[in-house]
């Protein structure tokens, strides 16, 4: 059984209240407060349509992170879904800044004879100015498009 404490109960009744809360965290949020009523695990999954699964997963993590205080991890970041694993991102926010900004010049500018980047000038040119030590130019180019980096 999960022990709550009043502020904390208050915390996550006020989440699951909210009207734009992502719906995920919310159901993992009626999880929590389900066992700290004592529902077990297989009623809790019945009651939420959820798997037994999820419902293990989500009280396990809640207990595990109970020591810490809430000033330190808030209620919503206690249920966001922890890192993943896989290997980090090689370029940073920085890199992709000066990437795109590259990508904006005219190729000229860069004394390149074309007059729009193809993917493969893109590449040549990023490694040329130092901004990576290696990239292809199929990343490069997946780079550009997603305008983002994938971290979560």
């Amino acid at each position: 059984m999960i022990e709550l404490a009043p502020a904390t109960r208050q915390g996550l009744e006020a989440f699951v209240r909210r009207h734009y809360a992502p719906q995920q965290l919310v159901v993992r949020a009626r999880v929590v407060l389900g066992a700290a009523d004592g529902a077990n695990n297989a009623q809790l999954a019945r009651q939420l349509g959820v798997s037994l699964d999820l419902v293990r997963l989500w009280r396990n993590r809640w207990l595990g992170l109970a020591a810490l205080p809430l000033e330190e991890l808030a209620i919503e970041e206690r249920l966001r879904d922890g890192p993943r694993p896989g290997r980090p991102a090689r370029i940073s926010a920085a890199q992709l800044c000066q990437i795109t900004a590259l990508a904006c010049e005219a190729p000229s500018q860069s004394g390149r004879p074309i007059s729009q980047w193809t993917s493969r000038e893109i590449a040549a040119e990023v490694q040329q100015r130092g901004i990576v030590d290696k990239i292809s130019p199929r990343h490069a180019a997946r780079v550009l498009k997603r305008g983002t980096l994938n971290r979560t």
